[in-house]
C-alpha cells in the first residue's frame, strides 16, 4: 500500500515526484539493509560494553541473575582488542598521494595538487571524520564519511570544500545496487536525522509551514513526518546531462584542444564550426543533485558540482548469502569468548563472595570472660586475645582457630583462561600484539609474531585506505570545479611547511612559475583544470613519526661514529624537534664543504674553471711583459731624441763662443729660429708621443727603465735663456 502511494502520477508536479521517488528508493535500502543494521547495533552496542550499560549481557540471562541476586561483571577485552586496530590506523593513517598521467600534467603540478588536497584536510579536520568512520567500521562493520561544499568566509563568495564526519552511520543509506567495492556507482543516497517536532519548529522556523503534514492511512508518509517528529533528509541522485566533445585548433593560438563544447568559448566556437578539421561527438555526464526533503516536501534543489555521490563508506566485511546482506567488523567473532569469560569471572566472584570471611571457632567456655577482646579483634590489633585455657573442672579447652580461608573453584580459573586464548585465537592478535610477556627472545621472533596479528586485520586498514583513496578521487572531480576563480592560496608539504600559490583557471600550463616585478620572490601558479591524475593512498606511519623515527637513528649512529657530524650534522638537526633546531641545522650545514652539501659544481665545469684560470694567468703574464717591452722600446726612442736635442744645444753653444764677438744680436735671432725650429719639428711630436708612456713609466719605476727620462728636463731652460 505505502509503495503504489509513491508511485508517480501523471498530474504530480515535478517537486512531488521527486519526493516519491526519494521515498521509494528510501523503502528499497531500508528493506536491503534491515538485517546488517540490526546486527550493526549489537555489535557497537556489544564493543563498547561496561559494568554501567551491560550491553555484553543477554538481556534474559540479565535479567534472571539479577533476580537471583548474582553478579553480571563486564571485564570488557573486545574493546582493547579493537583499540590496538584502531590505534595503529592512527600512527599510519593512509595518505592522498596524487600521480599525474598526462595531458598537460606534471610531477610538480601533482606536487601542487596534493597540498591542496592536504590543505583541505587539514581545515576540515579530516583526520577526526577517518577516525570516526574506522572505529565504526571495527566496532559494527561500516562508517562513512562525507565531502560538502561551503563559502570560505563570510567577506566571500569563493566556496571550499569540506570533508565531514558522520557521527551515526544509521543515518545514512546509499544505493543498493552498487557493485564497486568503495560505492563509487552508486546512483543515489541519502543523510538523513529525525527531528523532534518541537525542536524542528525552534531550530528550522523558516521550514515550519513547508513540512507539510501526513496524509491519514499512509504508514510510509508517517516515517517521514508525524505529530512527534520530522524527517529532515539530503537526497543525492545522479541524472545524464547531454553535451558534445569537440577537437578543434584555436584559431588564435594555433593550439589544438579536445573539450566539451560547453566549455569553449561562443565566438571561438563560430569560428571552428566550418573548419572541416573540427570533430564532434555526443557524450553524455554523470551529474548529482541534491534534494532537501522536510517531511513531505521538497525545500531546496541544488546542483552538487561532483559527478560522485558525496558519500564514502568504510566497510569492514561484507557478504550477500541467498540475496541478504550482512556486514560486520571485528567484533562479531569475539562475542562468544566475551560473553564465556564474562560468565565465569562473575560465577567465579559469586563463589568466593558466598564462602565465610575465615572467623575464629572456639568453644564458648574458652572465650568466657574476654568477649570483649573476640568482638573486636577483627577491627582492633591486639597483641595478645587471651583465652579460658581450662574450664572450671580443669579440663582442658581447645584453642580458638580460623577457619580456612575462601578457595576458588579451578574449573572457573581454567574456564576465564580458555576464554581468553579463544578471544585471542578469533582476533589472530596474540600477547606480542596485545604488549603481554611471550615466549619470543629475539627481536625478530617478536616482530614476527606481531606481524602475524598485523596481517590477521590488515584489511580494515587496507579498506579505509581504499575509501580514502576515494576520496582523493572525489576532490580530483572537484577541486577544479569549486576553485574557479582567481585566489591565493597557501598549500602545505608533507613536513608541514607553507607554499603560497595563485589558482588561476584561464592559465595555459597546469603549473608554472613567474618572478614578480617588485621583488625577487618567485610566485607559483597553477591551473587544476590543466592536466590528467591519479590518486592512491599510501599506508605508513605520520610525518612526525618517521621524524621521530630518523632522529633516533641518527642519535644511533653519531653515539657509536661521531664522524657522522661533520657529514651530516645538517641532516640530523633537520629532523630533531625541539626548539632552534633548524638553526643549529644551518650552522651545520655552514660548516660542510660544497661537495659535501651538493652545492659544489660537476666535475666537468670545474675542471673547465681550473683551464680558465691557468689561461687567464698566462694571458695576464703576456700582457705584463708586452707592456715592459713596450715602455723599453719607448726609452730608447726618448732617448735618441735627447741625444739629438742634447747635439743641438752643444751645436749652439759652439756657435755662440764663436760668433760672440762678432755680431751679437744677429747670433741671438739666428739661435732664436734654429730652437723654434727643433722644438716645432723634431723633439714636440716626440714628447707628445712618448707622454703616455712616461707617465706608466711614473707609475712603475725602474732605474734601468727611467733613468734616461729624467734628463730632458735640463736642458729647456737654456732657449728661455737665450730669448
Amino acid at each position: 500500500m505505502a509503495d503504489d502511494a509513491n508511485r508517480p502520477a501523471e498530474s504530480d508536479s515535478e517537486d512531488e515526484k521527486i519526493i516519491k521517488e526519494a521515498k521509494r528508493r528510501f523503502k528499497r535500502a531500508q528493506d536491503w539493509e534491515s538485517l546488517a543494521r540490526k546486527r550493526w547495533l549489537e555489535d557497537v552496542r556489544f564493543a563498547n560494553g561496561d559494568s554501567d550499560n551491560l550491553w555484553q549481557w543477554d538481556g534474559a540471562v540479565r535479567t534472571r541473575r539479577e533476580q537471583e541476586q548474582e553478579p553480571c561483571l563486564t571485564i570488557n577485552k573486545v574493546r582493547q582488542h579493537n583499540l590496538n586496530i584502531l590505534n595503529d590506523a592512527r600512527q599510519n593513517r593512509p595518505g592522498v598521494k596524487i600521480k599525474a598521467t598526462g595531458s598537460g600534467s606534471s610531477y610538480k603540478s601533482a606536487q601542487v595538487f596534493e597540498g591542496i588536497v592536504r590543505r583541505i584536510e587539514y581545515i576540515s579536520n579530516a583526520a577526526s571524520a577517518y577516525d570516526t568512520a574506522m572505529k565504526f567500521q571495527v566496532d559494527g562493520g561500516i562508517g562513512y564519511i562525507e565531502l560538502a561544499t561551503d563559502y570560505a568566509g563570510d567577506d566571500t563568495w569563493d566556496q571550499e570544500i569540506f570533508i565531514r564526519r558522520i557521527a551515526d552511520p544509521l543515518t545514512v543509506y546509499l544505493d543498493p545496487d552498487a557493485k564497486e567495492a568503495d560505492k563509487s556507482d552508486a546512483k543515489f543516497g541519502f543523510i538523513f536525522v529525525d527531528m523532534d517536532r518541537d525542536q524542528f519548529d525552534n531550530d528550522f522556523p523558516e521550514y515550519k509551514d513547508k513540512a507539510g503534514v501526513a496524509p491519514l492511512g499512509d504508514t510510509e508518509g508517517n516515517d517521514w513526518i508525524n505529530d512527534n517528529k520530522v524527517r529532515i533528509c539530503k537526497y543525492y541522485r545522479c541524472f545524464e546531462k547531454k553535451d558534445r566533445l569537440v577537437a578543434f585548433t584555436d584559431p588564435n593560438t594555433g593550439v589544438k584542444s579536445v573539450v566539451r563544447v560547453s566549455k569553449v568559448p561562443k565566438e571561438i566556437l563560430k569560428l571552428v564550426t566550418d573548419d572541416p578539421e573540427t570533430k564532434t561527438r555526443e557524450i553524455v555526464d554523470n551529474a548529482v543533485e541534491c534534494h532537501l526533503i522536510i517531511g513531505n516536501s521538497l525545500a531546496e534543489t541544488t546542483e552538487w558540482a561532483g559527478k560522485y555521490i558525496p558519500i564514502i563508506p568504510v566497510i569492514g566485511e561484507e557478504l550477500v548469502v541467498d540475496g541478504q546482506m550482512d556486514r560486520w567488523g571485528h567484533t562479531r567473532a569475539a562475542k562468544d569468548p566475551q560473553r564465556i569469560y564474562n560468565y565465569w569471572s562473575s560465577s567465579a566472584v559469586q563463589m568466593v563472595a558466598l564462602q565465610s570471611k575465615t572467623p575464629y571457632v572456639a568453644p564458648a567456655d574458652a572465650i568466657e570472660g574476654y568477649e570483649t577482646y573476640w568482638e573486636t579483634a577483627n577491627r582492633d590489633n591486639f597483641s595478645v586475645l587471651p583465652y579460658n585455657q581450662y574450664t572450671d573442672e580443669g579440663k582442658e579447652l581447645t584453642p580458638p582457630a580460623r577457619q580456612e580461608p575462601p578457595v576458588m573453584a579451578q574449573a572457573y580459573l581454567q574456564g576465564m583462561t580458555i576464554a581468553s586464548d579463544e578471544l585471542k585465537a578469533v582476533s589472530g592478535q596474540f600477547q606480542a600484539d596485545m604488549g603481554e610477556p611471550s615466549n619470543e627472545k629475539s627481536g625478530r621472533a617478536i616482530l614476527n609474531r606481531q606481524r602475524a596479528g598485523d596481517l590477521a586485520t590488515a584489511h580494515y586498514m587496507d579498506n579505509l585506505r581504499m575509501a580514502i583513496r576515494c576520496v582523493g578521487k572525489q576532490l580530483i572531480d572537484l577541486i577544479p570545479k569549486i576553485y574557479d576563480t582567481e585566489r591565493v592560496l597557501k598549500i602545505m608539504a608533507e613536513d608541514g611547511t607553507e607554499q603560497e600559490i595563485r589558482i588561476d583557471p584561464n592559465a595555459t600550463e597546469a603549473y608554472f612559475e613567474q618572478r614578480q616585478e617588485d621583488r625577487e620572490a618567485i610566485k607559483s601558479v597553477f591551473n587544476p583544470s590543466v592536466g590528467k591524475y591519479d590518486v592512491e593512498a599510501d599506508v605508513g606511519p605520520g610525518y612526525a613519526t618517521r621524524r621521530q623515527e630518523a632522529w633516533d637513528a641518527f642519535v644511533e649512529i653519531a653515539t657509536k661514529s661521531p664522524d657522522i657530524m661533520q657529514k651530516a650534522g645538517d641532516l640530523m638537526f633537520r629532523v630533531a624537534d625541539f626548539p632552534m633546531a633548524d638553526e643549529l641545522a644551518e650552522r651545520f650545514r655552514k660548516l660542510l664543504p660544497p661537495e659535501i652539501t651538493g652545492e659544489a659544481p660537476p666535475p666537468q665545469l670545474m675542471a673547465a674553471q681550473q683551464q680558465i684560470q691557468k689561461l687567464s694567468q698566462v694571458v695576464a703574464h703576456m700582457t705584463e711583459e708586452n707592456a715592459k717591452l713596450q715602455i723599453k722600446l719607448k726609452g730608447r726612442e726618448q732617448l735618441r731624441d735627447i741625444e739629438s736635442y742634447r747635439a743641438e744645444t752643444d751645436r749652439f753653444e759652439a756657435l755662440g763662443e764663436q760668433a760672440i764677438a762678432a755680431d751679437p744680436d744677429g747670433l741671438r735671432q739666428v739661435v732664436h729660429q734654429l730652437v723654434q725650429e727643433a722644438l716645432a719639428n723634431t723633439l714636440a711630436p716626440v714628447l707628445a708621443a712618448s707622454a703616455p708612456d712616461l707617465k706608466l713609466a711614473s707609475q712603475q719605476p725602474s732605474e734601468e727603465e727611467m733613468a734616461p727620462p729624467a734628463q730632458p728636463q735640463q736642458p729647456q731652460p737654456q732657449p728661455m735663456a737665450m730669448q
